[in-house]
């Protein structure tokens, strides 16, 4: 319908039902629909990229860099975490609610044409519709690059019908393990479906049984791997908001500022370098870009009394790496977690490594269906702990007694708990400027 609004167009996408419920393992509806709208992803240079941790930052730094470089870039990542519009970005913006609307008119009209032809099963899913408008989006603003990010899994995720310029692998870890499997060797080999014939692959560090799978994979189509740890990482210098440090290989040295938290975004860092290095970007763009990524919701500070930290560690690594910092940088003095997640996700043990971290825990609950209800969070905490109905009222409470304030367990509670401190403050950049050697 030519008069859809961008809330019709919401409003039938989750219709479809929530992204892990309406996966479909198979990429033949995928292809099917891709045709029918003409293919628009067999159009540009893609930079495909999966991984269990560290995609999203990842790819907003290979984004960052292609832009500072001068190139006209698409970046497709998941999920959102307040408007959908942030999923597909064109150079450097979200798509616009009149570009959403055409795009999923245009995908909406061929999955009806496809359904009435009996050439597909079902109207294709969320993630697939929004994957198409996506390709087709990209295809018709005339892109230098699209940095594309799986969305579980890759070998059979919707976003695997490219044949990319390089691909990359972020490390993996426990994830999603009753879709993708109960091993890391599993899991990897679903990773590993992205890498292609002929293709360079670049590896972030891995656990040796991922790195030997995923080497398996590049040895068997003729891929060329190339490793971030080719790559050293020297005077480094870290602090709560950022990191500073130079890497050398390849003949080349770059002094880079990162100014996304946490010391894994070092490995982050490398790995987007070594796929930007391969595909030419030349080394002050590489600089610039890296130095000017944003990615919300992931260690985002929210300047205040107290500071306001969000971060999405929904999944056991994502906690490893939240708590190592808090250890490294508020290790003199109380935090409050304010915890919420999702009945699908390993909760004890992101429970287990995060509650004795914090001096006062509240628990909440994101607006989902899926969500754990407070009370039930309960059992795994040891101390003392009040509980929230919701982001809002958890929010509230924060100011007594003062201190650092972490929200994280759900990216929808990040999301929620953003939406609200939005509204509050401007969110100024943290004072951490690392040297660059």
């Amino acid at each position: 319908m030519s008069d859809r609004t961008f809330a019709d167009s919401l409003s039938f996408l989750y219709s479809l039902g929530h992204e892990l419920k309406s996966v479909k393992w198979d990429l033949a509806r995928m292809r099917v629909l891709l045709a029918e709208i003409g293919s628009p992803h067999l159009a540009g240079r893609f930079i495909h990229v999966a991984g269990t941790n560290g995609k999203g930052s990842t790819c907003a730094m290979l984004d960052s860099s292609l832009r500072a470089a001068g190139f006209r870039t698409g970046l497709y990542t998941s999920p959102h975490l307040a408007d959908p519009r942030e999923r597909i970005r064109i150079h450097g913006e979200d798509i616009s609610e009149a570009g959403w609307v055409a795009a999923f008119t245009t995908v909406h009209a061929a999955a009806e044409r496809l359904l009435a032809r009996e050439a597909v099963d079902a109207h294709p899913s969320f993630f697939e519709t929004v994957t198409a408008m996506a390709f087709l989006a990209f295809a018709d603003a005339d892109l230098d690059y699209v940095v594309l990010e799986t969305g579980l899994g890759g070998r059979l995720d919707a976003t695997n019908v490219v044949d990319p310029e390089i691909t990359v692998i972020t490390p993996i870890d426990f994830d999603h393990e009753a879709f993708l499997g109960s091993s890391l060797t599993l899991i990897a080999g679903e990773k590993a479906g992205i890498i292609k014939p002929g293709r360079s692959a670049v590896f972030a560090e891995q656990r040796a049984e991922a790195f030997d799978v995923l080497s398996r994979r590049a040895a068997e189509v003729g891929a060329r791997v190339l490793r971030s740890d080719e790559w050293s990482v020297g005077h480094l210098e870290t602090g709560r908001y950022g990191s500073g440090f130079t890497l050398s290989g390849q003949g080349t040295e770059i002094p880079l500022r990162c100014p996304l938290a946490g010391v894994h975004q070092v490995e982050n860092a490398r790995t987007a370098v070594a796929a930007l290095h391969a595909l030419g970007v030349a080394v002050e763009a590489i600089q610039r870009g890296i130095a000017a990524t944003t990615w919300p919701g992931r260690l985002e500070r929210f300047a205040g009394t107290p500071d306001i930290i969000l971060d999405g560690a929904h999944n056991p690594a994502g906690a490893r790496a939240l708590a190592a910092y808090i250890k490294k940088f508020f290790a003199d003095e109380p935090v409050r977690i304010i915890f919420g997640a999702m009945r699908d996700k390993a909760v004890e043990e992101v429970a287990e490594t995060l509650f004795p971290l914090a001096a006062e825990l509240i628990l909440t609950a994101p607006l989902q269906p899926r969500a754990i209800a407070p009370e039930s969070l309960s059992g795994f905490a040891e101390g003392k702990y009040r509980t929230a109905p919701d982001i809002g009222t958890a929010l509230a409470m924060v100011a007594d007694p003062p201190m650092a304030t972490f929200v994280t367990g759900s990216l929808y509670l990040v999301g929620e708990a953003r939406a609200i401190l939005s509204t509050r403050s401007t969110n100024p950049v943290a004072a951490f400027t690392p040297r660059l050697q």
